[in-house]
């Protein structure tokens, strides 16, 4: 457990909801420094998230610096920044891939205003996802809209700094429909392989078809050496954001099962572990709590796999015998190891209990009347 961290986005404390309707709960933050305040609370209670992912310009701020050590003074930094070409009325029809060069440079100087950001809160990480694409066939050209994506980004990687990464997500559907300009890990990994060492691929855990092995792309991309960060969360059907672990607990054992053997945890491995998601019905920091014991608890699984007795198995063709080692490890109940680690480190031993106990929820639920909501956009 000494290397996992994992990182909490801001958003995840926000009002959200459905496509049809943004649900509001008491408490809510009505600022960035009340979410960051949140999270500095699900790191006190599991000593695991010691970073925050801010988005721009949901999470605009007159000063970062300042940001940046309110953030340090609760135990906590700013982590990746997250920029936004999505919601703007101009990317109607795309955003680094638009046909028309004054979009696309607009939204190529919002990612320099981003990197300026980075540069005021000390983030290393530079996040992309565009949903830019077509619904129709024949509404754009499929090539030349790759072309304008690698001129633009390359634009924005020159500003990237010796310290500083940038990481480009894919999801092969929504809102686009018909194509979408970066769908998968494959025209991910062609984008930041062409633009060199410091840009890699973020792979969110539910931005897949279904069916597909992720933890095949996961032992892919850090062959390449080209995993740069996760985005966890969980699904039913489509990209729904559920609290990681969720619907199929044994995909993010089987995940960490690759990114232990791959190096993902060690000391200059790079790989970030973010949670991305929206806690719509359920209570928001709960939520985030559970997501990180969730990863925590399947991780202490993946760290238990025998390797050498898996290894000697599948050099003896012994298919049901690899299988019951790797099916060992996964059953293992590793709670009370986990309750032990934490009462060793002056932390809860169970953290959702001992939140709950707290009062925090009902003093935030107190003080957080007045002003507006934070949600999508805000």
């Amino acid at each position: 457990m000494g290397n996992l961290e994992i990182e909490l986005p801001s958003w995840a404390f926000g009002n959200s909801g459905t496509r049809f309707k943004v649900f509001g709960t008491p408490g809510t933050p009505r600022t960035v420094q009340e979410k960051i305040a949140d999270a500095a609370t699900v790191h006190q209670f599991t000593g695991l998230a010691p970073s925050v992912a801010l988005h721009i310009p949901w999470d605009e701020v007159p000063d970062y610096r300042a940001l940046r050590v309110y953030a340090e003074d609760l135990g906590v930094r700013v982590g990746t920044i997250n920029s936004n070409t999505f919601q703007d009325d101009s990317y109607k029809f795309g955003s680094l891939t638009h046909l028309d060069k004054k979009v696309r440079r607009t939204a190529i100087d919002h990612h320099l205003a981003c990197i300026e950001v980075m540069n005021a809160t000390g983030s290393a990480d530079l996040k992309i996802w565009l949903a830019d694409g077509t619904n129709y066939p024949g509404q754009g050209d499929i090539r030349d809209r790759q072309e304008r994506l690698a001129e633009s980004l390359a634009s924005i990687y020159e500003h990237i700094g010796d310290q500083q990464r940038m990481v480009l997500e894919y999801k092969f559907f929504e809102p686009a429909t018909y194509m979408t300009d970066v769908p998968d890990w494959g025209t991910a990994y062609t984008h930041v392989a062409a633009l060199g060492e410091r840009a890699v691929v973020c792979l969110d855990t539910g931005h897949h078809a279904p069916g597909t092995n992720i933890e095949f792309i996961v032992a892919q991309l850090l062959r390449l050496q080209k995993l740069g960060s996760f985005d966890f969360n969980s699904r039913f059907y489509a990209d729904d954001d559920l609290i990681v672990g969720a619907a199929d607990p044994f995909q993010l054992f089987r995940i960490m099962v690759e990114v232990i053997r791959g190096g993902g945890l060690d000391d200059d491995s790079g790989v970030a572990l973010m949670l991305d998601q929206c806690h719509n019905v359920e209570a928001k920091i709960p939520g985030q709590i559970r997501s990180v014991l969730n990863v925590q608890e399947m991780t202490a699984r993946a760290a238990l796999l025998d390797s050498e007795a898996l290894a000697e198995a599948q050099r003896a063709g012994d298919v049901l015998g690899a299988h019951d080692v790797f099916m060992d490890a996964f059953y293992t109940d590793v709670r009370p190891r986990l309750a032990q680690w934490r009462a060793e480190r002056g932390l809860p031993e169970d953290p959702m209990a001992a939140f709950a106990r707290s009062g925090y929820q009902q003093r935030i639920e107190a003080e957080r009347l007045e002003g507006t909501q934070s949600g999508w956009g805000a």
